[in-house]
């Protein structure tokens, strides 16, 4: 379980970019990796921002803060910021960034959670990391250009997906498997389309 936590995103990372192959600007990269590493050892050090109570609100809570917008949809605003400045002109991939951000806290992760040996967070949180990065750049780029569509979009990559992830979460961490299941397979549709269209459009040509 510590290696699939250890390698998961760097192999999906791999994945994703044979799907998306346009390059971002290197100097995006370094950022990714550089802050994504500062993060890591801020997180290791402070600990969880929400203390995670029991079953409750406040176990969802924690998983929505800790687990869901600081590790992937803080990068995702840092990167967007990152995008407008000087120091990293040019739009990148939003879910690359994101995956190459969390690399370092996978393996700061690992080896604070490996001393559990606990597969809901060892095997479960990076499937959703990777479910959520690639979930928010679907609505982000997959209907771009469909109109106000594109703002139904918004709202459900950054408030519904991650609501979903973190429901998943929880519901795991309460032994409710099915519910837990449920919302993994919500939360995956998104990189299932990708994949799929990818795949399609591929076979077309």
């Amino acid at each position: 379980m510590s290696l699939f936590c250890l390698l998961w995103i760097p192999l999906f990372y791999l994945f994703w970019i044979s799907l998306s192959p346009e390059d971002a600007p290197r100097l995006y990269d370094f950022w990714a990796l550089f802050l994504g590493s500062l993060t890591a050892l801020a997180s290791f050090f402070l600990g969880p921002l929400i203390d995670p109570g029991g079953f409750g609100f406040s176990r969802w809570l924690s998983a929505y803060i800790d687990i869901v917008c600081f590790p992937v949809i803080f990068p995702i605003i840092i990167g967007f910021l990152l995008s407008l400045t000087p120091l990293s002109p040019g739009c990148g991939n939003s879910a690359k960034f994101v995956l190459l951000w969390l690399i370092p806290g996978a393996v700061m992760r690992t080896i604070t959670w490996g001393v559990r040996k606990d597969p809901l967070h060892l095997v479960l949180v990076p499937l959703l990391w990777s479910a959520l990065a690639a979930g928010i750049f679907f609505f982000l780029t997959f209907l771009r250009n469909r109109g106000k569509v594109f703002v139904f979009s918004l709202i459900i990559g950054f408030l519904l997906l991650p609501a979903a992830v973190a429901a998943s979460y929880w519901a795991f961490f309460s032994q409710k498997l099915y519910l837990g299941l449920l919302f993994l397979i919500i939360a995956l549709i998104p990189l299932g389309i990708r994949v799929s269209s990818f795949f399609s459009s591929n076979r077309r040509l």
